[in-house]
């Protein structure tokens, strides 16, 4: 019977989770069990493949988590927002990991998680819509970013009070949206050019790969209960990100920022908190990219990729 501690990673067929899934795979000092509500789909069977252990839960569903979690010494715990953008939802989610972690008796719960935006956005501030969840009698929750302040607000203080020994994963916008719709598009006149909301302001970013290996860091360190770590790689202007794409494509591209109005305006689901999201990068870069220390997670995880690394690993993703 193998000696390796247990962890259990939820949404491990999704961006953040199977990164981590992958991560602790490839160094093997854990095993690992990938949660996912459908084992038999093709992400699922890779993971399965390379050794996990591959389950079916539902975040609603308490009884399959305890499952999941059963016998686990840890756990990688992120919530799947955008495939319901309901922030009620999103704290049942929540609330059902939490108790089902503590039935576990989980040693070291890993939390992924973000900011709330309206600790650094004052609520008569016009320069961003109000997002508002309707709740039971017509009242509701007002956002700006909701996948961000559910988390930083309510989720956050929902840990901190369960008693579970918690490291929270700050995370950043990564890379890997830059290789589907944000990815450089180009215009008719046969330029590319990469069109992100953030006019001239850095934006910290991290590649999905260095979201895996800090949380496997994290996992290897018990001094990191309680303590919050940000999962970054670089932080870079939209200049610098096209330069990025310029130097992996060998050919020009320009950069040229959409307003964060023209962003919401957009006629796609989401495209009104995207918008929020964007402009609080650039009009809020002390409360965003002053709270993730570059340093800090590049001592974590010293072989970090930059923009450039990660877009020539994934270059067959670029669309030309």
């Amino acid at each position: 019977m193998s000696d390796q501690q247990l962890i259990t990673v939820i949404g491990a067929t999704g961006t953040q989770g199977g990164a981590v899934a992958r991560a602790l795979l490839a160094d093997g000092t854990f095993a690992v069990r990938a949660v996912t509500r459908d084992a038999t789909s093709a992400r699922a069977r890779a993971l399965t493949e390379l050794g996990a252990e591959v389950v079916e839960a539902e975040l609603t569903d308490e009884d399959s988590l305890r499952k999941a979690f059963d016998g686990a010494h840890g756990a990688f715990l992120v919530t799947p927002f955008w495939e319901h953008r309901s922030p009620a939802r999103e704290l049942t989610e929540v609330r059902t990991l939490i108790a089902a972690a503590q039935a576990a008796q989980l040693q070291h719960v890993v939390w992924s998680t973000l900011e709330d935006t309206r600790q650094a956005i004052a609520a008569d501030d016009q320069r961003m819509p109000v997002i508002r969840e309707e709740g039971a009698g017509g009242r509701g929750e007002e956002y700006r970013v909701p996948h961000f302040d559910v988390k930083g607000g309510a989720a956050d203080a929902l840990f901190a009070a369960s008693g579970l020994p918690v490291t929270y994963l700050l995370m950043s916008f990564y890379w890997d949206q830059l290789l589907g719709d944000l990815a450089p598009q180009r215009d008719g006149e046969g330029t590319l050019a990469l069109h992100l909301p953030v006019g001239e302001a850095p934006v910290a970013g991290v590649a999905s790969d260095d979201i895996g290996r800090i949380v496997l860091r994290v996992l290897q360190d018990p001094s990191t209960v309680g303590a919050t770590v940000p999962a970054v790689s670089d932080v870079l202007t939209g200049e610098q990100m096209a330069a990025a794409f310029t130097a992996v494509l060998g050919e020009h591209v320009a950069y040229r920022p959409l307003t964060p109005a023209q962003f919401r305006a957009f006629p796609v689901p989401g495209a009104e908190e995207l918008g929020n999201m964007f402009q609080y990068y650039a009009e809020f870069p002390d409360s965003y990219t002053g709270r993730r220390d570059v340093a800090a997670a590049h001592a974590v995880n010293p072989h970090h990729l930059d923009l450039t690394g990660f877009l020539t690993t994934h270059r067959n993703r670029l669309a030309r």
